[in-house]
């Protein structure tokens, strides 16, 4: 069975919450889960503070991971150490991030981005470029902690309703937290458009091409057994 490993960069003592991203990605894609998660990151990533601290603890963990898994998916919407990773191994590496955005453009012109902050993740806006439509966040929400509040799941509906009040025709999760919170099918049902999970998003993109090498791999040894 294909074995993706996957890299969570929040830091927690709770296996449950740790697990909930590779538990996703195993029942949509029928694949087997690594996960690993980066340490002394108790509030993710929100900022590019700790987006610079996550990069080196990911690019740790993926030369751990090489030697165990098919590919990579970084589990984190501001893409730590993508580039750096892909530079280390050998192997198919994914960014929930730039994987979001891409699925985003396909599904619709004026992307309303659902964000921590102001601002979306850099990899998130790199790939959207002018169809970044509209970018809205939680109220009192600062880090991936606060969503798994009472207040956070409120407040998250309400920036929601904001994207599709100024005229989003889609909806990314611009923060894996999302994910772990299970908003997208509520979404979804309330407003009635495309909602991107990008952690799907990074995961159908990492299956789609580990099936297309395995698929060439065998058409190679099909050649050369009847050569």
């Amino acid at each position: 069975m294909t074995r993706i490993g996957l890299i969570r960069v929040l830091t927690s003592s709770n296996p449950r919450l740790l697990n909930l991203h590779g538990h996703a990605v195993r029942e949509a894609f029928g694949v087997d889960v690594l996960s690993r998660a980066v340490q002394e990151q108790p509030e993710g990533v929100h900022d590019r503070q700790t987006h610079d601290a996550a990069a080196p603890k990911v690019l740790a963990i993926a030369a751990e991971l090489a030697h165990q898994v098919d590919g990579i998916m970084i589990s984190c919407s501001s893409d730590p150490g993508l580039d750096e990773v892909r530079g280390l191994v050998d192997l198919p590496v994914v960014g929930a991030g730039s994987a979001g955005a891409a699925a985003a453009l396909a599904l619709g012109s004026r992307v309303g981005v659902l964000a921590l902050g102001s601002a979306p993740p850099r990899a998130v806006s790199q790939v959207l470029g002018s169809h970044q439509y509209s970018v809205r966040s939680p109220d009192g929400v600062r880090h991936t902690q606060d969503l798994l509040t009472p207040s956070g799941v409120y407040e998250t509906y309400r920036a929601a309703e904001r994207l599709v009040d100024d005229g989003a025709d889609v909806i990314l999760q611009a923060c894996t937290g999302l994910t772990s919170m299970g908003v997208a099918l509520e979404l979804r049902r309330r407003y009635g458009l495309p909602v991107v999970d990008a952690v799907l998003a990074a995961g159908s993109a990492l299956t789609l091409q580990l099936a297309a090498l395995g698929a060439q791999r065998s058409s190679e040894q099909l050649t050369a057994a009847t050569r």
